[in-house]
């Protein structure tokens, strides 16, 4: 599928690794360094998804480069992931996790909000915790 778009033209091109049940799209971009000569194939973009046990996928994260953002992209590649699984996997149940900015085009899409979550994280000390050491997170 391309995109042309007044500000940077893309494809999207879709892949698959069976081994994972893993999905995904990438939106690239083509330069040139004159009319028939292709400089580099950028990838400005990716979305992806995991098919799991029990008719359940779960939506991976989705990207775009910040110097292609506000273009369109973004929704783009969702919008062509959704479509694939429409057509493709009818009475499977699809759920994400999302950041505020991405909440509402899952609720567009008729996704249903769940609980909250909040992002976590710690260093990892070889013979001893943090506290031990007293330090501070």
């Amino acid at each position: 599928m391309i995109f042309i778009d007044m500000i940077t033209p893309y494809q999207i091109i879709t892949f698959t690794s069976h081994a994972n049940n893993l999905y995904g799209w990438l939106a690239v971009h083509t330069k040139y360094t004159d009319e028939d000569t292709v400089d580099k194939i950028e990838t400005i973009g990716h979305t992806f998804m995991q098919k799991e046990p029990d008719k359940k996928i779960k939506f991976f994260d989705s990207w775009v480069h910040p110097d292609y953002r506000r273009q369109g992209i973004f929704r783009s590649l969702w919008d062509t992931r959704w479509e694939y699984v429409q057509s493709t996997f009818s009475d499977y149940k699809v759920y994400a996790w999302c950041l505020p900015k991405s909440l509402p085009l899952l609720i567009e899409k008729g996704f249903s909000q769940g609980d909250l979550c909040t992002y976590v994280e710690t260093n990892v000390y070889e013979e001893s915790s943090p506290t031990d050491k007293g330090t501070t997170i």
